[in-house]
Order: C-alpha cells, then sequence, then structure tokens
C-alpha cells in the first residue's frame, strides 16, 4: 500500500511502435517502394490512364449513340402507328362521306318521287273536278 504522505506518482506506459511517426515512416517506405518496383515509368502510367480514359469515352459515347438510335426507332414506330391510325380514321371519314351521300341521294329521289305523286294526284284531282264541273253544266237545269 502506498502512503498518502508521498504524493501522487505517475504511470506513463509506452508501447513501442504506436504513435504518428511510426505510420508517416511507413507511409514513406511503402511508396518508395512502391516507386521502385513499379512495371511502367510515370509516362507508360500516365498514357494508360490517358488509353483509359479514351475508352472509357468511346463507349460512353457508343451508348448514347445506341440510346439515340433505341429512341429514334422507337419514334418511328410511334409517327407509323399514328399514321396508321390517322389513315384509318380518314377512310372512315370517307366511308361515312360517301355513305351519307348515297343516303341523300336515295332520300332526295324518294322527295322527288313523292312530289311527282302529290303532282300527279293535286293535277288528277282538278282534271275530274273539271270534267265534274263541264258535265254539270251540260245537264240542262230543270224548273
Amino acid at each position: 500500500m502506498r502512503n498518502r504522505e508521498e504524493g501522487p506518482y505517475y504511470v506513463i506506459e509506452r508501447e513501442s511502435g504506436s504513435g504518428v511517426g511510426p505510420f508517416l515512416l511507413g507511409a514513406l517506405m511503402g511508396a518508395g517502394l512502391a516507386l521502385l518496383f513499379a512495371p511502367r515509368s510515370g509516362e507508360e502510367t500516365q498514357q494508360d490512364l490517358k488509353d483509359r480514359a479514351v475508352r472509357i469515352r468511346d463507349a460512353a459515347e457508343e451508348r448514347m449513340r445506341e440510346a439515340q438510335d433505341q429512341i429514334e426507332d422507337r419514334l418511328e414506330q410511334a409517327r407509323a402507328e399514328l399514321m396508321e391510325r390517322v389513315d384509318a380514321v380518314r377512310e372512315a371519314v370517307d366511308s361515312g362521306r360517301h355513305a351519307a351521300g348515297e343516303a341523300r341521294e336515295e332520300l332526295e329521289d324518294k322527295i322527288e318521287r313523292s312530289k311527282a305523286a302529290y303532282r300527279a294526284g293535286v293535277d288528277a284531282a282538278r282534271t275530274a273536278a273539271s270534267e265534274e264541273k263541264k258535265a254539270g253544266d251540260a245537264e240542262p237545269e230543270e224548273s
């Protein structure tokens, strides 16, 4: 047991290899070794990165062209379907107009026949009335 009169005492524990210094030293050594054992020079690595960037750009452009082609194909299909429907509607309207024209001609023909029959009836009635009047005028009057 410790005596309180002796005062406080401090314990400092040291672990070997801990802290920021050894970490930085390890990082620098790793970077140096990576440069020493790198399979390519800096220029080759830069060229490789440029080539990869060009390939990625080309692939993106190709995908954009494919997407654009698909959109254009879908748009063309939609136009074709729309034109087919417009043509079908036009044919229906033309058929309706033709049928309406035929119905009108038939109705006008019936009206003309009805008018002709009416005139013939009126003429026949006038003729009959006129003949009756002549027959009545031809008989002597009895007083």
